[in-house]
Order: C-alpha cells, then sequence, then structure tokens
C-alpha cells in the first residue's frame, strides 16, 4: 500500500510499488515490438545481401509490421473488452511467439514475410494494450509516469535490437540475421508466465459487475485506501452502477460489459464531447509519425552512410546511438510527465524535433551536392539525428500513448485506443515503406525538410487541441473536452512558451 510523505506542508503520495510492478510486466510486450522495430534497421542490410532481395521488397519487408498491426489494432479494442486486459496481453505475447519462430527459420523470402505479417498483429494488440492497462490501474498522482513505461520498453527494444544487429553480424551470413529475428521468441515466453501473476484491469472488473474483485485490486494499487474508496466510487459510476451500490457482483448491462454499442457512439452518434476526444487522441496519432521518426529509426543507417559514415560497423554503431538516444530522452519525460504536464512536454517536443529536421536536411543537402567530405556536415548530421530523436522523445513519443489513453471515457476507452493505433500503425507504415521512394525523388535532404513542415503542422494542432491533463482522476478528464469544460480550461491554461 503507497505511504504518504509531507513535503512543503503539503502532503505528496508516494509511487505505489505494486502498481508499479504491474505497470512494467504489462509494458513489457512492447519491448518485443520495439525489437522486431529495431532489429530489421541492420538485419535488412544482411537479408538483402543473402535473400537477393531489391530495395521494393525492403520496403514492403519494413512496412508489412505496421500493414498488420492494422489488423491486430482492429480486433484488440474488442477482444480486451471481452475477455480482459491481462488475457489480452498474454494473446499478444502467444501471437509474438509464432512471428519469432516464422522469422527465425525463414528459408526464403515469402516465410519471413509472414512471419513478419504475424509479429505485425501482435504489434496491434501490444500498442493497444500496454498503455490502455497502465492508465486503468495507476493513479492520478503517478499516470503519467506509469502510463509512459511501454514506451520506455519499446525504446528498451529498439535498443535491443541495434546491439542484436552488432552482436550476430559477425555470425556467418545465412544463420546471423535468423538469429536477430529468432531470439525474440524468448521474453515472449517468458512473458506469458509473468502476466498470469497480474491482477485483472480493476476498471475491466467494474464494467464486467465483479465489484468485490475490482475494489481488491484498487486497494493494493491506491496510494491511500482513501484513494482507493474515491477510485471505486468513480469507477462505478462510469460502468453505469449506482455508487451506493454494496453487492459484491452485480450484473452489468450486456452493452457495458462486452463493449457493444461502441463502435456506432463513435462514428454514427458521436455526442459533442466524444468528438472532441476522437479528434485529439486520432490527431494525435496522426502527426506522431508524419515528423518522420519510423524513417529515422528504421533507416538511420543509411542517413548515416548518406552522410558519409562508412562500413558496416560504423554505420550500426552510430544507430546504436540513435536507440540509445531515444531511450535516455523517454525516461527524461517518464520522470517529468507528472511535474511539467502532457502539453508542456508535446509542444517543447514538437517545436524541438522541427528546428533538428530543418539543420538535418540543410546538412544532408549540402553532403548530397558536395564533391568530396565534409566532416563538419557529417558530425552536424548525426548530432541533429540524435536531437531530432531526443526532443521526438520527451514529447511526441511518450505523450502520444499517455494521453490517448487516458482521454477517452471508460466505455470507449479499449477500441477507442484501438482506432488510434490503427491510424498510428497505419501513418507508420505510409513513412516506412514510402521513405526510400521519397529520397530517391526529392533527395534525402528533402525528405527531411517534409517533415519539418509536417511537424510544424503538428505543433499548430496540439497547441490547439489539446488540453491539459495532469493530475485529473480519469472519470473527470472527460469533462475537459465538453464545451463548457474547455472554456474553463482554456482560461486557466497557462501560456506555454514555445
Amino acid at each position: 500500500m503507497g505511504t504518504m510523505e509531507i513535503e512543503g506542508g503539503n502532503e505528496k503520495p508516494k509511487l505505489n510499488k505494486y502498481a508499479l510492478a504491474c505497470a512494467i510486466v504489462a509494458s513489457l510486450i512492447n519491448c518485443i515490438f520495439g525489437y522486431d522495430t529495431g532489429v530489421l534497421s541492420g538485419a535488412n542490410i544482411f537479408v538483402k545481401d543473402d535473400l537477393k532481395l531489391n530495395e521494393s521488397q525492403i520496403e514492403i519487408l519494413a512496412g508489412t509490421l505496421n500493414l498488420s498491426a492494422l489488423v491486430g489494432s482492429a480486433i484488440a479494442g474488442r477482444t480486451s473488452d471481452m475477455i480482459g486486459r491481462r488475457y489480452t496481453i498474454v494473446v499478444a505475447s502467444l501471437i509474438f511467439l509464432i512471428g519469432a519462430i516464422l522469422m527465425g527459420y525463414s528459408p526464403n523470402y515469402a516465410i519471413l514475410m509472414t512471419g513478419r505479417c504475424i509479429a505485425g498483429v501482435g504489434v496491434g494488440f501490444s500498442l493497444m494494450i500496454a498503455p490502455v492497462y497502465s492508465t486503468e490501474i495507476s493513479s492520478s498522482s503517478h499516470r503519467g509516469a506509469l502510463s509512459s513505461l511501454p514506451e520506455i520498453c519499446i525504446s528498451v527494444g529498439i535498443l535491443t535490437g541495434y546491439i542484436s544487429n552488432l552482436a550476430f553480424s559477425k555470425l556467418p551470413l545465412k544463420l546471423g540475421w535468423r538469429m536477430m529475428f529468432g531470439i525474440a521468441a524468448i521474453p515472449a515466453i517468458a512473458l506469458v508466465f509473468a502476466i498470469l501473476q497480474m491482477p485483472e484491469s480493476p476498471r475491466w472488473l467494474a464494467m464486467q459487475g465483479r465489484l468485490k474483485e475490482a475494489e481488491e485490486v484498487l486497494l493494493l494499487v491506491s496510494d491511500t485506501k482513501e484513494e482507493a474508496k474515491s477510485r471505486f466510487r468513480d469507477l462505478k459510476l462510469a460502468a453505469g452502477i449506482d455508487e451506493n451500490c454494496k453487492e459484491d457482483v452485480v450484473i452489468p448491462s450486456k452493452k457495458i460489459a462486452s463493449g457493444a454499442g461502441v463502435w456506432k457512439e463513435l462514428f454514427i452518434r458521436p455526442t459533442p464531447t466524444v468528438r472532441r476526444i476522437m479528434l485529439a487522441a486520432w490527431g494525435i496519432h496522426f502527426f506522431q509519425h508524419l515528423t518522420g521518426i519510423e524513417a529515422v529509426v528504421l533507416y538511420s543507417p543509411r542517413i548515416f552512410k548518406k552522410a558519409g559514415v562508412m562500413g558496416k560497423q560504423k554505420l550500426l554503431l552510430a544507430t546504436v546511438g540513435v536507440g540509445v538516444t531515444k531511450l535516455l530522452f523517454i525516461l527524461v519525460a517518464t520522470f517529468n510527465l507528472d511535474k511539467f504536464g502532457r502539453r508542456r512536454l508535446m509542444l517543447t517536443s514538437v517545436s524541438g524535433a522541427t528546428t533538428a529536421l530543418i539543420v538535418l536536411g540543410f546538412c544532408l543537402t549540402v553532403v548530397d551536392h558536395a564533391k568530396k567530405q565534409l566532416l563538419w556536415a557529417l558530425c552536424l548530421s548525426i548530432i541533429s539525428t540524435y536531437t531530432f530523436v531526443a526532443f521526438f522523445s520527451i514529447g511526441l513519443a511518450t505523450v502520444t500513448w499517455v494521453y490517448t489513453a487516458e482521454i477517452w471515457p471508460l466505455r470507449l476507452r479499449a477500441q477507442g485506443a484501438s482506432v488510434g493505433v490503427a491510424i498510428n500503425r497505419a501513418m507508420n507504415a505510409t513513412i516506412s515503406m514510402t521513405f526510400i521512394s521519397i529520397y530517391e525523388a526529392i533527395t534525402i535532404g528533402g525528405a527531411f525538410f517534409m517533415f519539418a513542415g509536417f511537424a510544424t503542422l503538428a505543433g499548430v494542432f496540439f497547441y490547439f487541441f489539446m488540453p491539459e491533463t495532469k493530475g485529473k482522476a480519469l472519470e473527470e478528464i472527460e469533462m475537459l473536452f465538453t464545451p463548457e469544460g474547455s472554456k474553463a480550461h482554456q482560461q486557466k491554461t497557462e501560456e506555454v512558451v514555445v
């Protein structure tokens, strides 16, 4: 049970260790997704040589993970409403296991693509369920930190994938890249057993009418007994149950228990409040990958090669720096989300990322037209790439998943979040499958100038459509998106210097 400490005369809740442990275990599923993303950046060099693939096939291989994630995200929301958040994570782990085994075995391109497609379905599940579970298990005082853990795990996975590229690159060609892909099966197996030790989300239990179980979980994951009682009262109301109900188990509305009717509420008859939430949640997902992060994560060896870095080992080593930078600055964001708030970090993030993209585009354009290697342009290209990743990580990477999981009402959260994941993966696939073609058409420098333009548009969108949610209970956040609530919030919102 969480305890309280006195700071400046005010009671400040300590982080509940049980809630932290639950959020960590749930978030580990995203380590496998991150690994599958990061490992391809180096593995595709060896896959191309071994299987004699062309550039188009490499682009398709890169984008397949995200296209398949559309399928996973389309069914993950309803699945989690039906079988629970915990067992949905188990399903995702098993899907990753099958995908890793097929990719590690792959005697040809067709089997490799099949394994990649199956792993992609797991991506759709993991990206939806990890933030939702972490959000629902967290108290409002630490929700930002715990809900950002899935993004930390993605970064850990990406960095591990880069390191795996280095480690297995010295093996024989036919074995090396297969080991890079296949080794992901090991954490997938371990995770299944770990997840079964976790409690179910108290909000899902309330939706099922299992009030006694929900209350017991809340007592474990809340900072105080008083907070547990307050959260229990709020989630009963959110689940359509009388707050004075003393029953251990009630028969919930079939519509609430199964998540039926959510699609109609989202797409056919949304209220003004739901429309505002949809615009904010799905808009953030739309813009996140238009800033070009996937081009950097997947194709950083190519970017550094264009800048003037030579040799496979040097390229892979420079790429490891991308992974290290991403992880470090996501940790920075995690420790500051509940201090500075979502909105301020997001606006700072997009401003810095835009500037870094402009500098990177300029350097790559200069290198492209130079007749000899320019050391200053090479160094500045690497620095601006790392700077872009750093600024992306403190807001766009972390806040996107925290914010879009917490602003949905309980009845819409899982399926609303799943649509957001589908949009996110569609944009991700668009960038990953077209980046090579884009930079061949408008030069690599031109491609990053294009991303800078998209990032500017993203900043404008975030400024006008993203109210602050820091410190708000999940059941209170919906009020920020009502016409009256948004006006009141706008009057109170402090000026953010960008």
